[in-house]
């Protein structure tokens, strides 16, 4: 009886169209991974400022015992400085919002050059986040919190990671929309929100998801 063995194996070839196959696969979609990946860090860090912010708001109003922000005394820029540094670690004051805190230009999404952040007294805290708040006493929207999340890392795309935030004053953080008194805003008032306040209200929209 004769006993014979066969082995099985792959030839040189094979491999090198396995592993083609793969590189072609690899190249079409560790980019997307990676953007996925990316624009999941950027809400991450969004997320942390605006729980943050929100926090902050909602002792400022319980110290001053007060139903809303302007009982609380938050009716001017004088007031909001020390909002902010009683209320935030604060670790670098800028006179404007140019560089240091913030980056010397920013890009909105499709490229064209934004240059730089409207003059205006700003801070990094200890998350490394950049903020100029301005306080705009307009239909109980009573301040607008310009945030880039990361400082002036990159990439510095609006949209990306620096966006603007409207504090209520009943207290509460959202887009904003024209004629609106108080938030939270409707998903129809967050999507017409205009260009600049528009990347954070399809944020909300979509459930915190960076989806455009």
């Amino acid at each position: 009886m004769l006993n014979s063995q066969r082995r099985f194996g792959f030839t040189l070839a094979e491999v090198l169209v396995t592993l083609g196959i793969i590189g072609v696969v690899s190249a079409m979609t560790v980019p997307s991974l990676m953007q996925n990946y990316q624009r999941q860090s950027y809400v991450t860090q969004l997320h942390k400022f605006y729980n943050e912010l929100s926090q902050a708001l909602l002792r400022y109003q319980t110290d001053k015992n007060a139903v809303n922000l302007t009982e609380a005394g938050l009716s001017s820029n004088a007031a909001l400085k020390t909002f902010m540094n009683n209320y935030f670690k604060v670790v670098q004051s800028c006179d404007t919002a140019a560089a240091p805190c913030f980056a010397a230009s920013y890009r909105r999404l499709d490229g064209v050059g934004m240059g730089e952040i409207n003059s205006a007294e700003s801070y990094v805290i200890a998350s490394g986040a950049a903020i100029r708040p301005l306080y705009s006493k307009s239909n109980q929207k009573i301040v607008n919190f310009l945030v880039d999340i990361n400082g002036q890392k990159g990439p510095n795309i609006w949209g990306r990671d620096i966006f603007v935030i409207a504090a209520y004053n009943n207290g509460l953080l959202d887009s904003w929309a024209e004629d609106v008194v108080s938030a939270p805003l409707t998903k129809e008032e967050r999507e017409a929100a205009p260009d600049t306040w528009k990347a954070f209200a399809d944020i909300l929209n979509d459930n915190w998801e960076m989806t455009y």
